[in-house]
């Protein structure tokens, strides 16, 4: 008895070391196509709907997963390798499925204004050295960035120009101009891009041009006004300067907390409408809109009658000039009688 549970303890120990230690010898009805240079292995083999039921899916999945990727390792194998640092590289074939791309490719980036300039020029770029020999560290820096060489904003000294203010910080100075020259190429850099995507560059104030409208300089004294902190409230004005055209009003709200019979009042209103089943009507606007509406038709017909009382005058020649022409409302301001306005009389 004991004996047979040795075994049987033996034969379970097998078992689970055989279930660790997978062949990788993997036996398959159909080849499986493989595309190595995309690590890509197609298994186009059957998959039995018995063998799925009977076993749980996970682990069905899980064991074929395993044999395909290790069919897969296999064909890697076979490849010729060599070994980098302690470690075994296999260099990968072409790829031969042609795998599609979820974007479309980048479009060349077009060229900027130099750089279409110096096209037409035929100026020929030459490359720099990144490296520069620096005479005051009597060292090799970077031509550009961060310890450049030559940096004279670390300068410990600065002279005085002549011509300068005695009492002016030159080394402010020198900070502010290259604070400005950054400014300058990041705005150039911005145009190259709205230029290349043929956007217009907005402008705000004075604009770039040989002559300024009057709207435009009226457009620029309201801008430079409302750029203060207070958008321009405390601003003086001039003694013959107009208002601002189309500043807009600025929207007024009711307190959240304040009179609450206006309120009430306004609420009733707006129910009044609301339940009220006849629209409201304004007579007087209704009464003037027709009587409009007459006169205008009442001009039509004078205006086709006065053009065929013509075309009769130069048919009957020889009955004295003008007398055909003339009747009851042949004068211009003759024919219907006006209607004055209602509450007008």
């Amino acid at each position: 008895m004991a004996a047979c549970s040795v075994e049987e303890l033996l034969a379970k120990a097998e078992e689970e070391e055989a279930e660790k230690l997978k062949s990788v010898s993997v036996q398959k009805e159909l080849d499986l196509e493989f595309d190595v240079g995309n690590l890509l292995a197609c298994d186009k083999n059957r998959i039995e709907s018995r063998d799925f039921r009977e076993q749980r899916k996970e682990d069905f999945l899980r064991a074929l997963a395993r044999d395909n990727t290790q069919l897969l390792i296999n064909e890697i194998w076979k490849l010729p390798t060599e070994r980098i640092a302690e470690v075994i590289v296999a260099k990968l074939p072409e790829q031969t499925t042609r795998l599609p791309r979820e974007k479309p490719p980048p479009k060349p980036r077009p060229p900027t204004r130099w750089e279409q300039f110096a096209k037409l020029k035929g100026i020929q770029k030459k490359k720099k050295t990144n490296l520069v020999w620096d005479e005051t560290a009597k060292e090799w820096r970077r031509r550009w960035g961060y310890k450049r060489a030559n940096d004279n904003t670390k300068d410990w000294l600065v002279e005085v120009p002549e011509t300068a203010d005695p009492n002016e910080d030159q080394f402010a100075k020198r900070t502010k101009a290259k604070k400005e020259r950054v400014a300058k190429n990041e705005l150039n850099r911005l145009k190259n891009i709205a230029r290349a995507q043929k956007i217009k560059t907005p402008g705000v104030g004075l604009l770039p041009k040989a002559q300024q409208s009057k709207d435009e300089l009226a457009k620029a004294v309201n801008v430079a006004k409302t750029s203060t902190a207070s958008v321009g409230r405390f601003q003086d004005r001039l003694p013959k300067e107009k208002p601002p055209k189309n500043s807009g009003k600025k929207r007024k709200f009711e307190p959240l907390i304040g009179d609450f019979s206006t309120e009430k009042q306004k609420q009733l209103e707006l129910l009044k409408l609301m339940g009220s089943k006849m629209p409201k009507l304004d007579i007087t606007k209704a009464v003037n809109t027709q009587m409009r509406e007459e006169d205008r038709e009442e001009a039509a017909a004078r205006r086709r009658k006065a053009a065929g009382g013509k075309g009769r005058k130069g048919s009957m020649a020889g009955r004295g000039k003008g007398k055909g022409g003339k009747g009851k409302g042949g004068k211009a301001g003759g024919g219907g009688k006006r209607r004055g306005k209602p509450g007008k009389h």
